[in-house]
């Protein structure tokens, strides 16, 4: 289903991570990361240039996602949100109102169609 697509995953909790992660393997996907704070991605963003999609937690323990996020719809990386808060930080969803957020927990084949949506959005655009 992902066919080798490269999706970074940034998730503070290690077993929602873990299961993101398996999950993007089983859809034949290549996990980047997964990362737990905002450092790590902010890290893995800047050396990675081979990211197609990300699934990315609001809230970490060392800020919200919101850097991280604005880089990557610069680079035209189909972003996914998937957050137990309410929804994006103020004045995301304005400027990315095309981002789809999902609120844990989620069915496993919904994140893998949003993926692959979010993915096929940014690549059209």
């Amino acid at each position: 289903m992902l066919n080798g697509m490269r999706v970074l995953v940034v998730e503070d909790d290690p077993a929602i991570a873990t299961d993101i992660s398996d999950l993007i393997e089983r859809a034949e996907g290549e996990v980047v990361g997964p990362v737990g704070s905002l450092r790590e991605a902010r890290q893995t963003v800047k050396s990675d240039q081979a990211i197609d999609a990300a699934v990315l937690d609001v809230n970490l323990g060392d800020g919200d996602i919101t850097p991280v996020l604005e880089t990557l719809r610069a680079r035209h990386v189909g972003v996914v949100v998937y957050t137990g808060a309410s929804g994006l930080p103020a004045g995301v969803g304005e400027r990315h109102p095309d981002i789809v957020v999902l609120q844990k927990p989620v069915q496993p084949g919904r994140i893998v169609g949003e993926i692959q949506r979010a993915r096929r959005a940014v690549s059209a655009a």
